[in-house]
């Protein structure tokens, strides 16, 4: 009975969390997303850190080892994954520097001028 009272309880909360969560991140905005997979992914290396230790506990199953070890090789991906991801698109948002881009517009208005172009023989 107490075993049954458990599992109810556990996947009540399996099904509520997921219904919050699902509701939650459905009303984020596109502008905080880059900020939230960063702390995602921040949170997601703390697990990484929990699984090594459970490896390091872990007895004698090989199984077991098996198991922990593509776990933390998926949750390393990620985590790697994701901050790369993060780092793409925040450099979206960078300003480019002034000299480049003159640099970029004369080129642009060579090319258009057809200055600077040399025909083949």
């Amino acid at each position: 009975m107490i075993l049954a009272s458990t599992l109810t309880t556990n996947l009540a909360i399996l099904v509520l969390a997921g219904f919050i969560g699902f509701v939650v991140i459905s009303k984020v905005p596109n502008t905080l997303h880059t900020p939230l997979m960063s702390g995602t992914n921040a949170i997601h290396g703390i697990v990484l850190l929990g699984g090594l230790l459970v490896i390091g506990l872990a007895g004698n199953g090989t199984f077991n080892k098996v198991i922990l070890v593509i776990a933390i090789a998926f949750g390393t991906i990620n985590v790697v994954g994701g901050f790369l991801v993060t780092d793409r698109m925040l450099e979206m948002f960078k300003s480019k520097p002034k000299a480049a881009a003159k640099g970029a517009e004369g080129k642009a208005a060579e090319g258009a001028s057809g200055e600077g172009k040399e025909e083949a023989p």
